[in-house]
């Protein structure tokens, strides 16, 4: 049976981010995986954490614009939380607050593509809510799966193994501590219908209890070491580790693998065409955007999902399947 918690403990502190940034186009994105474990309105992003093995709620309220940004972060805990630097240390860092991204703009201000995106989505940044870990279960859960079943093997382990937390009148899970699974057996794992995903969660999850990487090592290391450390991990190939070296790692010339239903998108936004071969789409944006070839095609990945926001796009519904 889940385990609930109440956060009823709560402090605040103001967070400013380095200019331009955007919070709406930071805290929410679209196109990312949808999990219980946080919810969006405009202005407003709740989300949990398990932050040194505290289940912690998050409310982040935008009070300032892109010019003048200024965050309200308000933490709600079950008792006093007294280590408020590292948290928002970490805040920082997960939502990119400190990038410097004011040379992207002025390289690209005239790019056909990239111009009116630019304009319209200015100061957004990388959001990575999620420890390494978790990103790395999500990216597991991701594999060879349409999105709607991705949905409910999520939904399936926060149920099992994850705690839910009630504040701020809300109830959002709040991920698990990676013993969880290292203790589990690949039979329960396999009754919450994960399939063959069973044994990768339960052998990344080995290799975080047993400490065989260290996150905030990785964030320090350039993109290659950082990426010879992660393809260690059991399960990590080319496309969990594109995955992590952006989100998490926040590498933003990393684009060395093409997932099959994003390659059709990638046809259309940049040749127009239904499909087009992965090694000319990684040749166009690295012809075109250089080291900053990931944080533009987020750009424009992000434009299209936000336009599915308020309207239909045929071709896009039936490549997602959602």
């Amino acid at each position: 049976m889940t385990k609930t918690v109440l956060l009823d403990e709560r402090f605040s502190v103001e967070i400013k981010p380095k200019t331009p940034f955007n919070f709406d186009a930071t805290v929410h994105k679209p196109s990312y995986f949808p999990t219980p474990d946080n919810y969006y309105q405009k202005g407003v992003y709740w989300q949990t954490m398990l932050f040194k093995e505290k289940v912690l709620g998050l409310k982040l309220i935008n009070r300032g614009n892109v010019d003048n940004p200024l965050i309200e972060l308000v933490c709600f805990s079950e008792k006093p939380f007294g280590e408020k630097e590292d948290l928002v240390k970490e805040i920082r860092w997960r939502f990119d607050f400190d990038s410097e991204i004011s040379e992207f703009y002025k390289k690209f201000e005239h790019d056909s593509l990239l111009e009116p995106v630019l304009r319209k989505w200015r100061g957004m940044k990388i959001n990575c809510a999620y420890s390494l870990y978790e990103l790395l279960v999500i990216t597991i859960v991701l594999q060879n799966a349409p999105v709607n079943r991705s949905i409910q093997m999520m939904e399936a382990l926060f149920s099992k193994y994850g705690t839910k937390a009630c504040y701020d009148g809300k109830e959002l899970y709040a991920f698990w501590q990676r013993e969880r699974l290292h203790e589990a057996t690949e039979e329960e794992l396999r009754a919450l219908k994960v399939g063959y995903r069973a044994k990768n969660l339960k052998r990344i999850s080995e290799s975080f209890v047993n400490n065989e990487i260290d996150e905030d090592e990785l964030r320090k290391l350039g993109k290659e070491e950082a990426k010879k450390q992660l393809m260690k991990l059991y399960g990590v190939g080319p496309a969990s580790v594109d995955i992590l070296l952006f989100e998490s790692l926040h590498h933003y010339d990393t684009f060395d693998k093409v997932f099959p239903w994003e390659q059709k998108i990638y046809s259309r936004l940049l040749f127009g065409k239904e499909l087009v071969s992965p090694q000319m789409i990684q040749d166009e944006v690295d012809r075109r955007w250089g080291k900053w070839k990931k944080l533009a095609a987020h750009y424009i990945f992000e434009d299209l999902f936000w336009k599915r926001e308020t309207q239909h796009i045929e071709w896009l519904e039936k490549l997602i399947r959602r």
